[in-house]
């Protein structure tokens, strides 16, 4: 198992496949050890091979065991047709076939961690996949309920109470319990994965102004301070969330915890443009990904932005070398 990655292929029809290729092509240039598996079909990666003229070694391998470093090693699903740009049945269901595999690879333990590409729900719509994200799907084959989707960078750490559920259904559920359950989540990652020893959390109000003492809204006070107030120190809020932001406080904390999507995202893609990491927290696997999605508008065109992979790939080194 030593020293290997996987990569899934993401949606073809987007730039997973391109910002895949193009970190295979810069990564074999730095004469580095580790093995890398790419879980594609062969046409897919041909395609951008050929595409961003890349003279890099690879082997298509039949097992896992096959694997060899100083080389990218493929793993392959069936060709299947390319609609660049677009998400289609087809699309969709390559992209989970390739999360299938990765899940098999971890599972049986021949592999240290995956970096997943970007995949389009609506594809997953279409192809009959019943999942809301990749995120959900690695917690359900792991059997895990206990985890926490985190987005990680060198300027901010951060972390969510819910995903990807409509607005109207975040206050329902909170609840103290979930909370209290997340941030523990938060800090036993930060302190394993991160090696971060005593942990400073920054927790975020869920209404405007924090509710102003129950006035605009009750779950500050019914909800999310009972929650800090179960941690006896390092645990701080609940903050005003546009004030926090605006003053740069989330410099003072290793980590911010939000109650939903974008309440986070939108500052954390901010400061971190094409720089930011998803990492799903608690699971007994290390799985990273691009904080950023499929990109349909510029797939195919060869100008897409590796760098967010390039990072969950280094994200997922430190942490499967902290895990050690």
């Amino acid at each position: 198992m030593e020293n290997k990655f996987l990569f899934t292929c993401g949606d073809i029809n987007g730039i997973g496949p391109e910002i895949s290729v193009k970190l295979f092509d810069y990564y074999f240039g730095t004469k580095s050890k580790f093995h890398l598996i790419f879980i594609s079909p062969l046409n897919v990666f041909e395609l951008y091979y050929k595409k961003l003229k890349c003279n890099f070694s690879f082997d298509v391998v039949e097992k896992i065991t096959q694997t060899k470093p100083n080389q990218l090693n493929i793993v392959t699903l069936p060709d299947l047709k390319i609609e660049i740009g677009k998400p289609t049945k087809v699309s969709g269901k390559v992209a989970y076939q390739s999360l299938e595999q990765s899940i098999e690879i971890l599972k049986n333990k021949n592999a240290q961690a995956v970096i997943t590409a970007p995949v389009s729900k609506y594809a997953f719509e279409l192809a009959g996949i019943n999942y809301s994200g990749q995120t959900e799907i690695f917690a359900s084959h792991f059997n895990s309920k206990n985890y926490l989707m985190m987005f990680l960078s060198s300027k901010m750490i951060a972390a969510l109470a819910t995903i990807h559920i409509p607005i109207k259904e975040v206050s329902k559920n909170l609840t103290v319990d979930l909370l209290k359950n997340k941030i523990q989540i938060l800090i036993n990652t930060l302190k394993s994965d991160l090696k971060i020893s005593l942990p400073k959390i920054a927790v975020l109000g869920l209404n405007p102004h924090s509710g102003e003492n129950g006035k605009i809204g009750r779950e500050e006070v019914d909800k999310i301070i009972p929650a800090i107030k179960y941690f006896n120190k390092n645990v701080e809020g609940p903050f005003v969330p546009d004030a926090f932001f605006a003053n740069h406080l989330y410099k003072n904390f290793d980590a911010v915890f939000g109650m939903y999507h974008d309440q986070v995202l939108i500052p954390f893609k901010m400061i971190n443009f094409n720089k930011g990491v998803n990492f799903t927290a608690g699971l007994p696997i290390i799985r990273t990904s691009p904080d950023h999605g499929t990109a349909f508008d510029i797939a195919g065109k060869g100008i897409a932005d590796y760098t967010s992979i390039l990072a969950a790939f280094r994200y997922a080194k430190i942490i499967a070398l902290n895990r050690k």
